[in-house]
């Protein structure tokens, strides 16, 4: 896997709507290149939850890892199987989990593309990277705002210490909150849904962000503890940020959030780690359904 692209991921969708008729698939909004943005749901429970990836377009690794891990789900589910324990199909009859697997795909596949002559945004693009064609280490959208920096969560705040006042391949967070198509779209599906508890696929660091400003539910550090422990993971407190997607969303519904850091190394990480962050991520996910299910 030398990397997961926007064209991979459409495919991938559809061939596993094919293989699995159950799978749900819908656009939830456009991308500033006009590429949809797919979100997919697997189960049919009432009770909603949410998981996010690829918010930031150099950790693009997480799409990957949360396809194969609705694929792994999805085949459990069909053969009524248990997986690592767990009773899928009790699951998955109880919950319906929505994933939106790529939110940047226009920043995606500037990491693992480039810019070409025709892009209409070549010469911004290479002027907020300082000249350099090598994009590996862009976080942000295609036009140099970086979507995590979005969310009216005391955005003000986060944008007086970020000190980045213009596009660039990180930490800018824009002209007002929510000034981006593709944050937009992931704020107004949730809107429009009655999330238990999300979580927000990042890389790296092997940490669990799960608390701010004290708007956190009480229940949010014990669930973020036990995700830790099956994991090998730190649940940690973070202070000093804001306007995050998982801020917005404690802020905003009073629900647990989550943002959990994939692995460790240098952003982005190599393709060549997809199996050791797999084996970290699935019982995070699992645990995560499971505990709603005796935390509620």
């Amino acid at each position: 896997m030398l990397g997961y692209g926007y064209g991979t991921l459409c495919d991938e969708l559809n061939r596993l709507s094919r293989i699995y008729p159950f799978l749900h698939v819908e656009v939830i909004g456009e991308s500033v290149m006009g590429k949809g943005i797919p979100a997919l749901r697997i189960g049919q429970g009432a009770r909603e939850l949410h998981v996010n990836a690829a918010f930031h377009a150099n950790e693009w690794i997480t799409t990957p890892l949360i396809m194969q891990f609705v694929e792994d789900l999805a085949c459990s589910y069909a053969r009524g199987t248990a997986w690592q324990g767990k009773n899928t199909r009790r699951l998955l009859s109880e919950y319906s989990l929505w994933v939106v697997p790529m939110v940047n795909p226009d920043g995606v596949e500037l990491v693992l593309n480039g810019v070409s002559p025709e892009h209409p945004y070549q010469a911004k693009l290479l002027e907020w990277n300082e000249g350099e064609p090598d994009f590996s280490n862009w976080k942000a959208n295609i036009r140099g705002v970086d979507l995590n920096d979005q969310f009216p969560a005391h955005w003000e705040e986060e944008a007086e210490r970020r000190g980045q006042l213009g596009p660039g391949p990180r930490d800018y967070g824009g002209e007002k909150p929510l000034s981006e198509p593709e944050a937009v779209a992931v704020a107004r599906f949730t809107e429009c849904h009655p999330f238990e508890f999300v979580v927000a696929l990042h890389t790296q660091g092997r940490e669990i962000y799960w608390n701010y400003r004290g708007y956190e539910p009480q229940e949010s550090e014990v669930l973020a503890e036990q995700l830790a422990i099956v994991s090998g993971y730190k649940s940690v407190k973070l202070t000093d940020s804001d306007a995050g997607y998982k801020d917005w969303f404690i802020q905003q519904f009073r629900r647990p959030g989550f943002t959990v850091e994939l692995g460790e190394g240098v952003n982005p990480l190599p393709a060549e780690s997809f199996a050791e962050l797999y084996a970290e991520i699935v019982p995070i996910l699992l645990t995560a359904l499971d505990l709603q299910m005796v935390n509620r």
